[in-house]
Parts: C-alpha cells; structure tokens; sequence
C-alpha cells in the first residue's frame, strides 16, 4: 500500500508559488478578451468534447495545473457567454469588471457570512446594501433584507414571514403547533404569477387548488378591479415585471385596498423592481412602498455577479422569526447577524460584490444602465417590426416577445436563432401562441448588437422558409 500524501506540505507549497494562480488570471484574462467575440451559445462539438469530464474519481492527488489547463481548453469554450453583449435568454445579467475584481477577493477571503463574529465584513457590507437598497427602493425604513442565492428563495421567505404573521394575527403559531388544523389563510395572485411563486407556495403547504387567481389583461397585469373582498387573513401576491411581457402589476389600487383590509402584499420583483432606480421608469413601480414584503436579484438587472438574490421585509420581527434559528453554541451579538434574515446558517459573502456593483454605478449610473436596458428593448422592437415580425407586448420595461406569424414557424427560427451563434434567446408560450422571448439584460449589449442580432433574426427566418420552399417543390 503506497503511503498517503503530504497533504499539508503539497498545498502549503502551492499557496507559496502563486504559479497556479498566475495561470488561472491568464485563463481568465483570455475569456475575457474573447467573450464578445465567441458564439453565445457552445457548439455541438463543443458540447460533445464536455465527454473528456467523465472518469472515475482518481486514487492520487491531481497536478492542479494540468487539470486547469483541462477545465480551460473545454469548460472555457462550453460556457454560455451570457456576460457577453448578445445574449438576451432567462432575464440574466451581464457583470461589471469592479463586482468581478471585488468576487475574486471575496472567494480568497472564503468567508461564512452567517454571523458577525465569523465575518465582521460581510455582516457590515450587508448592513450598508439593506440601507442604499431600502433607500433606492423608496422603501419604509423599518425594512429589513436578507441575502440569498436569488428571488426563488426571497419568494419563499417573504412568504413564509406573511404566513406566520397572519396565522399568528389569528392566534395561531406555526412554530409551535406547526400546519395542521391551521385557521384558513387566503391566498390572491394574478393568473400569470411567475412558476417560482406557485412553488414557494406549494413548498409552504398551500394547496395550489385553493389559490384564488385574478384574471389579468393583455399585458399580464392582474386587474385589481377584480380583486376578491380581502381581509386580515389575505397574503396578495403582485408581480413588478411580468416574465413575458414585463408588465406591472397596479400597485396603488391593488395595496391600497390591502391596506384598507390589513393584507399581507408581496411584491415578486426579480427584475422589475429596479425600474425604481430611474426617473424613466419609475412610474411602474408607484405604490410598492405600500406592500409588506418584496423579492428581487441583483444578478439580473443590477448586472451583479451571480448568486445574489434578495427579499426585503418591512417588518423584521415577521421576517426573523419565520426564519429562526437557535443553538447553544449561535454566538447572537449586538452587531448584524446574517443568518436571522435568510433560511441559510452558511452562505459565502455575497454581500461583497453587491457592494461594489451598487458602488460602481451609483444612483446615477443605475439610472443609465436601466435607461440603456429599457432603450435597447424597444429599439429591438422598432427594426423587427421593420421586418414584419410581430410584436406581441407593450414595451413596458425590457421584455420583447417576438412572433413569425405561425406558431411553427416561430419555433424553427427560434431553433436557428439558437444554433447560429450570433446571439442567443428563449422560447415562451403567451396567450397560446409560440413566442421568442427577448430579455435586454446587460450593460454591454450596444445599438450594434442589436441591429446584429435583428440581421439574425432575419437570417434564420430567410433559410427556414428557404428550406420549407425546397421541401415543398420535391
């Protein structure tokens, strides 16, 4: 039997040469370099050679430079350049060079930002990101945010803090006697409530059959005229920025009336919340200040890193004891505690590159970067019209759903779309018919991109009907 290694000595002396670190920037440097210049979207072959991955976990310690070497010859081509300038597929972002510098420390750093005393920095930088965001927000001062890994898990603990507090309005505690028999809650959402939302809900033992679902308009609003009569025991849950169309939700009207019957409203704003941050856009967002709790990512058009998702509670004894947690050895002190307003007790510090995101840009530069988002969106709407596609949204924020007409044909140039590498979007389905979904996410996406990525379309449109031409005359 062969000795084990010196485990200690091995990696002691490859934190001393730096080596492996200096060959990693390259790495990083060089898809930096390229990634505007690469397909959005990895080729076949691409994909096939990802086959160089599957083996048997090894018996002996790796040579970290050659398995780096590996991950950059074929992890690097396989990525999805959704950072790039082109990329409009599922609302994610792009990044800016001061959030990545500032992640790149912060995993040398490898903090555990449950407690104070395991990271005083990231408790006080996430202090400072509550106060610049309930400030941005316009949000009252008494709110409170928590920091997760994105809007699915704000959703389930903005709704977990309204389900406690409206059964313990009833005189009923979840913690103690836990969901049987509880005193009937009732749950109002629009009609097209993003999937995340139904599966926060079923995950907090609401029967999906006994939600009450508001019939929405053309855009996806949910028509607030047709609210149902609300009252202490209502969790309302409204949406700042439809997935498809990136319609909002009447928020005066719909909290107004909330307000009224002291019901819990939630605001699902995975993206459309920071149309608050612009005077362009802001109008969308009138009234949100009236709700309870909201949920957000900054990963989206915030363009921070990923993971950075947040839920923001205007009462922090809902949103603490929804997500409790207790233990002798818990060290609680007088400075923030992380892990009291998010379901995990360790997480990394993502609160270090929000922090510099919202540094970087400012109020001001946020303003710019939604300005771009939201004018680039509709510029993309103007020249497909040009080219006598159909346009099947109101451009409210920085959605575009795009039609060929026919529900088929819509699909096989969606496919082409995807497959040519020039930019990259998804499919949806509104109002039954197929539909290409344009999501204008990041800084980097230029008037020129788009005007590229419009020649896309039309490129992909010209071969299918092409090759639909050919087949018909054999």
């Amino acid at each position: 039997m062969t000795d084990k290694p010196d485990i200690h000595r091995i990696i002691r002396s490859q934190l001393t040469a730096k080596a492996l670190f200096d060959q990693a920037g390259a790495y990083a440097f060089e898809y930096m370099d390229t990634l505007h210049d690469r397909p959005v979207y990895p080729s076949p072959e691409t994909l096939e050679n990802l086959s160089v991955f599957d083996e048997p976990l090894p018996d002996a310690m790796g040579d970290p430079e050659k398995f780096l070497a590996l991950l950059h010859e074929y992890g690097s081509p396989a990525t999805v350049a959704q950072t790039g300038n082109r990329y409009f597929g599922f609302v994610n972002g792009g990044v800016t060079p001061a959030a990545v510098a500032a992640k790149w420390l912060a995993d040398v750093w490898d903090q555990n930002a449950g407690l104070f005393v395991m990271s005083p920095i990231a408790a006080r930088l996430e202090a400072v990101c509550e106060r610049w965001l309930v400030d941005l927000f316009e949000l009252p001062e008494t709110t409170r945010a928590g920091f997760v890994s994105g809007t699915s898990t704000a959703t389930l603990c903005g709704l977990a803090a309204a389900r406690n507090f409206l059964l313990a309005r009833a005189g009923w505690d979840v913690h103690q006697k836990g969901l049987s028999k509880t005193p009937e809650l009732k749950v109002v959402l629009g009609e097209e409530a993003h999937s995340t939302v139904f599966k926060a809900l079923s995950l907090l033992g609401f029967g999906l059959d006994n939600l009450i679902r508001v019939k929405t308009d053309n855009q996806g609003r949910m028509k607030a005229s047709d609210l149902p009569n609300l009252d202490t025991a209502t969790l309302v849950i409204a949406q700042a920025g439809n997935v498809n169309t990136g319609a909002f939700d009447h928020f005066h009207e719909i909290c107004g009336k909330a307000q009224k019957a002291r019901a819990w409203v939630h605001i699902d704003g995975a993206f459309g919340l920071w149309a608050r941050g612009s005077e362009n856009t802001k109008h969308l967002t009138g009234g949100i200040e009236k709700a309870d709790s909201w949920s957000v990512d900054a990963h989206k058009t915030l363009n921070a890193p990923y993971d950075c998702g947040i839920v923001l509670c205007r009462d922090e004894s809902a949103l603490v004891s929804a997500l409790q947690n207790t233990g002798a050895y818990i060290q609680y002190g007088q400075n923030r505690d992380n892990m009291l307003y998010t379901p995990e007790m360790s997480r990394r510090a993502r609160s270090v590159e929000l922090w510099a995101t919202l540094k970087c840009f400012g109020r001001k530069g946020i303003e710019s970067l939604i300005d771009g988002l939201c004018g680039n969106a509709r510029l993309f709407a103007q020249e497909l019209e040009k080219q006598e596609f159909d346009i099947l949204n109101d451009i409210h924020f920085n959605q575009v759903l795009v039609s060929c007409g026919d529900d088929s044909l819509t699909q096989a140039v969606l496919a082409e779309i995807q497959s040519g590498g020039v930019c990259w979007c998804g499919g949806s389905v509104w109002k039954g018919r197929a539909v290409i979904r344009i999501s204008v996410c990041s800084w980097a996406t230029t008037a020129q991109d788009v005007h590229m990525s419009v020649k896309s379309f039309v490129d992909a449109r010209t071969r299918i009907l092409s090759k639909q031409t050919k087949k018909e005359i054999k």
